[in-house]
């Protein structure tokens, strides 16, 4: 189906539908410029998900983003966690517009404005904002202000069909940022700042109460935002990245010592390197990412950090928990697509002695919470099928994931000789789509 451009000097039906679904209308922007030069192309699709789960699983956006299987829950030696469940939703469909033009001060101007009816709230169809950015292009030169993919999720995905987009073992977060990307020929490189909105880090709830809650005030504390940079290389069929994210957070501002709260300065840094490979050539498709992460919660990965010592003052010392993951993808067709995804990733621990608040009492705070500190290793294994033509898209996936449950050690690691468990989860997602 071809697109047409649509001016904003005409087509009030549109306007009209744009402005009722992003009630903040981005056309009062452009009244000081010459509008007639401002071309606005509307875009999505409605996308129905039936999912199938064999157990309980993490879930996000009302199950239909799904992480792990949770542990086993045994009351009378009744597995509490194994009951199937099964729903159909279309929360996920999504409308945007993309925005060009004019030039100014010789660059060229762009922007997308983007949403769904993923966010959550008593109803359970609230929308939310997913992209919302401005870019400015002259030669090869390009910079980005406003809420855009994560440099370490980037436009690039694996093509599985599930919404989780082959989280967690994919750095899944759209965030605010500040990105600039320059190029030479094949070589260039991308460098960012970055501020939490909607995917956030965990830290202790309070002074007094150490139990884990997900919040940006651990970002915005620390003052620093997270900074990427990575160098790129592009031939052809091939595109490389190497990269590395730094990260500061400050879990706590205050605390309590001899019975007294008082202010405290405590910080905890994490570095992740990481690796992109993708070949496309054809109707083949080849991408591969390998991340050694270091709390990467806010990314959507289960991994955080944990606290390391305890000094005179009541603040706290801490140490990122680290974890190796990869994942690989590799489709063939157009019309009829096969794809295969494989996903891995292994606790690696603090990499120091954690502290213990009395009999194993470890404070790790992570994706999950409590629920997943114990969580040795995890692998995913997803075939799917699609039937795409025109605007249509139908798709069959079967996902099997698989978590390694065990016994914490002193360094965050999990023992591999006592306790260690295996749980898995049967998911079956259909999908149908319709694009426009």
């Amino acid at each position: 189906m071809k697109h047409k451009m649509i001016t904003t000097g005409g087509k009030w039906k549109v306007i009209v539908l744009i402005s009722f679904l992003f009630p903040l209308s981005f056309f009062h922007l452009t009244q000081a410029q010459d509008t007639s030069k401002v071309r606005v192309k509307p875009y999505g699709f409605i996308r129905n998900y039936y999912t199938f789960d064999s157990r309980h699983t993490y879930t996000v956006v009302g199950g239909e983003y799904n992480m792990i299987p949770y542990d086993i829950d045994t009351v009378d030696g009744v597995d509490l966690n194994a009951v199937p469940q099964g729903q159909l939703q279309a929360l996920t469909s999504r409308f945007g517009v993309a925005l060009s033009g004019p030039r100014v001060f010789g660059w060229s101007l762009s922007g997308k404005l983007e949403g769904d009816f993923g966010g959550f709230g008593s109803n359970n169809m609230v929308l939310r904002l997913r992209l919302a950015y401005l870019k400015l292009n002259k030669g090869g030169r390009e910079i980005l202000v406003g809420q855009d993919w994560h440099p370490l999720s980037g436009d690039i995905m694996p093509e599985v069909l599930g919404m989780a987009a082959g989280a967690p073992f994919r750095p899944h977060s759209r965030t605010p940022q500040i990105r600039g990307t320059r190029y030479w020929g094949s070589f260039g490189y991308t460098a960012a700042l970055l501020w939490q909105l909607q995917y956030m880090n965990n830290g202790p709830t309070s002074a007094s109460n150490p139990a884990s809650t997900a919040s940006i005030v651990f970002a915005n504390n620390a003052l620093w935002p997270e900074a990427f940079i990575g160098a790129n290389f592009r031939q052809g069929v091939w595109y490389l990245q190497l990269g590395l994210d730094a990260q500061i957070l400050r879990p706590r501002t205050h605390a309590l010592s001899g019975g007294v709260t008082q202010k405290v300065d405590e910080t905890v840094t994490s570095l992740s390197p990481t690796l992109y490979l993708q070949y496309v050539e054809g109707l083949w498709s080849l991408k591969f990412r390998t991340l050694l992460a270091e709390n990467t919660s806010h990314l959507n990965q289960l991994c955080g950090y944990a606290v390391t010592g305890v000094n005179p003052d009541g603040s706290w010392s801490y140490a990122p928990i680290r974890n190796s993951i990869s994942y690989l993808n590799i489709a063939y067709g157009k019309k009829y697509r096969c794809n295969l995804f494989l996903g891995y990733m292994q606790n690696l621990g603090a990499g120091e002695p954690l502290y213990d608040f009395g009999t194993g009492d470890y404070r790790i705070y992570m994706k999950g919470g409590e629920n997943f500190t114990h969580l040795a290793s995890v692998w995913r294994v997803a075939p799917s099928f699609s039937y795409n033509i025109a605007a249509f898209n139908l798709g069959v996936e079967y996902e099997l994931t698989a978590a390694n449950y065990g016994d914490i050690s002193a360094d965050g690691s999990i023992l591999d000789n006592s306790n260690l468990h295996q749980v898995m989860n049967h998911r079956l997602c259909l999908l149908v789509k319709y694009n426009f």
